[in-house]
């Protein structure tokens, strides 16, 4: 009998969800490129994470990603397994994905995906709600209760060959603003299929009250439901309240829009803060040294209390990997007590045309943990000072 009841401990025990929440309702969720030595102890990947939303979910779970690719043997091969599994049991899937990156996608993926029981898969044009720009989000919704947002897109490259960091979210509030706004693109979608315009659900940029511990905020404003606050009129405004130092890691950082006019609202809080002495570290990917955003690199690097770094991870020992090998994380910290984690490239565009989420937590601890990853990557091998006399190659990004 006492081993009957260890093993039904242990049965129980299984059932349980290993979310590491802190008190803030967050959980950092990160992926390390293989082959690297950026391993975070104590910090879970999104195949443990992405695995236990679908394993939990008793009623639906919506899917809100730019794209969809997986590969035979890989980690999001496995997330597709326990979706068929979830769907056969009876939880009902949404699949949006952005119309514009139908290219990335894969064929097989998407067929796989459209054949599960209890799916529906809707692909939404971005540029035609906001005149430009795409659905560039990457999130997670499960039961209204839990969600998932950050830099992984459904990618099985996003698992393993990529430098990605987002949330996993218990928090109320933030849980129903994500499903609102994904309720509001869903229907969007629909209305675009129809020939249809998506009417704005805001008159003004809406700012939340910037105090409160955790809060999220999205792109654009116009089309965020009531109460989520604006990323672009936020992003600043935390930079202003910095007193010492502020981090930030990125795929690309440079003050233009897509057609090469000047968009200033970043960089303007970038070097307003520098000039109050407040240091600045600025760490972004090797995509960022084609021009012209080399050039504005450059141009912050020679400023006082500004250092910009940037990283190149090596190819992996099978060799080269389209759209991988990159830092893609979208992170910030401020002072190492807040956290800005999310889905947007700093450059123009993201932050007014396109659909993205951003999650501003202020919480000593996770902050603290981000600033270990800025570290760790700030200083590795791979990672060097921005040349002002250099000239860089154009990188090599695709096939």
């Amino acid at each position: 009998m006492k081993n009957i009841g260890i093993l039904l401990s242990l049965c129980l025990l299984s059932q349980v969800a290993f979310a590491k929440f802190e008190s803030s309702g967050l959980e950092i969720i990160y992926t390390q490129p293989v082959e690297t030595n950026l391993a975070l102890e104590g910090v879970r990947g999104p195949l443990e994470a992405w695995s236990e939303m679908i394993d939990n979910a008793k009623k639906e779970i919506d899917f809100q990603q730019m794209y969809a690719v997986s590969k035979d043997g890989e980690s999001l091969d496995t997330i597709i397994e326990k979706l068929e599994a979830a769907t056969a049991r009876g939880v009902k899937v949404k699949f949006l994905l952005e119309e514009g990156m139908k290219r990335a996608s894969s064929e097989d993926t998407i067929e796989r995906l459209k054949k599960m029981k209890n799916t529906e898969l809707r692909f939404i044009k971005y540029s035609a709600i906001t005149g430009g720009g795409i659905n560039h989000s990457k999130f997670i919704v499960a039961d209204g209760k839990v969600a998932f947002v950050g830099s992984q897109n459904f990618d099985w490259r996003a698992l393993k060959h990529i430098h990605e960091t987002g949330f996993l979210i218990s928090d109320k509030k933030i849980v129903g603003q994500m499903k609102a706004i994904f309720d509001q693109d869903w229907k969007a979608a629909s209305l675009l299929a129809k020939g249809k315009k998506v009417p704005a659900l805001q008159k003004k940029p809406f700012v939340p009250d910037l105090k409160q511990k955790t809060f999220l905020v999205s792109s654009p404003w116009a089309w965020n439901p009531k109460g989520v606050g604006d990323s672009e009129s936020v992003l600043p405004l935390l930079m202003k309240d910095a007193k010492e130092e502020i981090r930030i890691q990125l795929l690309d950082y440079y003050p233009l829009n897509r057609d090469k006019t000047f968009y200033p609202i970043i960089d303007n809080a970038v070097r307003e803060a520098q000039a109050r002495h407040v240091k600045i570290k600025l760490l972004v990917s090797h995509w960022n040294t084609g021009e012209p955003g080399i050039n504005h690199l450059k141009s912050l690097a020679v400023l006082p209390d500004v250092e910009v770094r940037i990283s190149t991870i090596p190819e992996a020992k099978e060799g080269f990997i389209p759209y991988a090998r990159v830092i893609h994380s979208k992170v910030m910290t401020i002072d190492g007590k807040l956290a800005w984690v999310g889905t947007s490239n700093w450059t123009g565009g993201y932050l007014t045309n396109n659909r993205n989420l951003e999650v501003v937590a202020r919480d000593e601890k996770l902050a603290k943990k981000l600033v270990e990853m800025h570290e760790q990557l700030w200083n590795a091998p791979y990672t060097a000072a921005v040349d002002i006399n250099k000239k860089y190659e154009k990188p090599k990004k695709g096939d």
